[in-house]
């Protein structure tokens, strides 16, 4: 063989895609909300460009997982008419996120082959309909300006206003007063003088970074107020905030959104391995809090600082089932590896659209089925009662086994018995009185079906005892 051919060959093959020689079992994607109207004027609604940033990128996931030509195919799903039982959609109750999921779910166009051969594409430019699921973390997430407000953790409320007592935030808070003070005259209409402060920094950034992208005809001060460059130092100061109200490693109960996640992409991923392949894709809709708070309980920040950021609209994330197996069938699971792939923003064009990251600060992108389990299990929620304990939550859902282990007055505990048990000589009478039931209920049946009535006893006796004894009931045999 000529040097010539020798380094064409190498060079294919280091140029060639890792996934020709991988199938993809399954995947798991989670996807944060298109554009937006801002947070402090609710309620929130999803514009006409979130709508369509969800749509293109419904259309990318299309291509990459269900197309028949796409390397990363998952492997025997269907790519024409969706099969329902292949794939589950699911979104919490809200109106910005609920609807990008629709947007989003519309990308994945269907049309049909007929006998004749003619070809059909469902109305709507091949819109399918995919039903979704809701979940219970994050419903009205776009309506609050609280990153915790809608998680009902008690512990993770606490933990999260914790920050707000730490030195970094009483630094920032004071260092920063005359940056958002000097903001006044651009946000007086929405925020008071005493609410332009790092507490709000959020909220604050959200407002700008809307207007500039929507209100054409908003007249702002001269550029020395608002520029590329206060925007940016906005942005760096809203990450810094949200990010510690979502996780923090010495309190992680703070990431509870996150630990809801980790749960639910376990036990879908697992659900394909255990079914056989029979459930093959998972698309959850949701707000930048799930991913700040994954991000920190996956150790990515330890890969990019980007992960400590707020994800842009569109976002996505996916964990992929890969094999190298060449069968038909789902592998033994010590062939199964996990791949986290990460796009910040709509994964439209551009040769980095899901880039892969490794998770919990090992060195390996794809982690094997075994250890990608245990490190999850490490910081999942994974059942109602799981979140109860987790969360210190003894009332509402969590009220029916709040009690349960609970001896820390011995008193209490025996008063609250007292309230809900009966003493056995209540129980004694209640008894005798269903087994009377019972008998009198088998008396009367056996009155209808042999004929039998009821007749004073004086009407059998002949004689009549008074008032009292004339009511009282024999059984008398009437002759059919």
């Amino acid at each position: 063989m000529s040097p010539l051919i020798t380094l064409t060959v190498v060079a294919s093959l280091l140029l060639a895609d890792p996934a020709d020689a991988e199938r993809v079992l399954g995947a798991y994607v989670f996807q944060r909300h298109g554009d937006r109207t801002a947070k402090s004027w609710p309620p929130t609604k999803l514009t006409s460009l979130g709508y369509s940033q969800e749509y293109m990128t419904g259309s990318f996931f299309h291509d990459r997982y269900i197309s028949a030509n796409s390397s990363h195919k998952i492997d025997g799903i269907s790519t024409d008419i969706v099969n329902l039982a292949q794939i589950t959609a699911s979104a919490p109750q809200d109106d910005v996120i609920d609807n990008s999921g629709v947007g989003f779910l519309q990308g994945s166009i269907a049309t049909e082959t007929l006998r004749n051969g003619s070809t059909v594409e469902v109305p709507l430019n091949g819109y399918q309909l995919i039903p979704m699921s809701d979940v219970k973390s994050g419903s009205g997430s776009e309506d609050n300006t609280w990153l915790q407000s809608t998680s009902s953790c008690g512990k993770a409320i606490v933990s999260s206003n914790n920050y707000f007592n730490s030195n970094s935030y009483v630094s920032l808070l004071s260092g920063t007063r005359r940056l958002y003070q000097s903001l006044e005259p651009l946000v007086n209409e929405t925020f008071s003088a005493s609410e332009l402060s790092y507490k709000n920094a959020y909220t604050i950034w959200d407002l700008l970074f809307v207007a500039l992208i929507h209100n054409s005809t908003a007249s702002f001060p001269p550029s020395t107020i608002l520029n590329d460059t206060v925007m940016q130092e906005l942005l760096v100061l809203a990450n810094e905030h949200e990010f510690n109200l979502a996780y923090n490693s010495s309190d992680t109960i703070r990431a509870i959104a996150g630990m809801n996640l980790a749960g639910e992409v376990l036990t879908a991923l697992n659900e394909t391995i255990t079914s056989g392949g029979k459930s093959k894709l998972n698309v959850q809709f949701g707000a930048y809090a799930s991913f700040l708070s994954y991000f920190g309980l996956a150790e990515l920040p330890a890969t990019t600082v980007n992960f400590t950021g707020i994800p842009n609209y569109a976002s996505s994330m996916a964990w992929e089932l890969v094999t190298d197996d060449e069968g038909t069938e789902i592998p033994a699971t010590s062939d199964i590896r996990v791949r986290f792939v990460f796009h910040n923003g709509t994964s439209i064009e551009g040769s980095t659209q899901l880039q892969a990251y490794p998770l919990f600060g090992q060195s390996m992108v794809e982690l094997p089925w075994a250890q990608f389990v245990d490190e999850t299990k490490r910081i999942a929620i994974q059942s109602q009662e799981d979140w109860c304990q987790t969360c210190g939550n003894s009332t509402g859902i969590c009220a029916s086994s709040s009690g349960a282990g609970d001896n820390s007055s011995s008193t209490s505990s025996a008063g609250s018995r007292s309230g809900r048990e009966m003493s056995l000589g209540v129980a004694g009478v209640i008894g005798a009185m269903i087994t009377l039931g019972v008998l009198f209920g088998l008396f009367i049946l056996s009155m209808i079906v042999f004929g039998l009535r009821f007749v004073p006893k004086s009407a059998v006796a002949g004689i009549h005892r008074g008032s009292d004894a004339s009511t009282v009931p024999v059984m008398k045999t009437i002759a059919a």
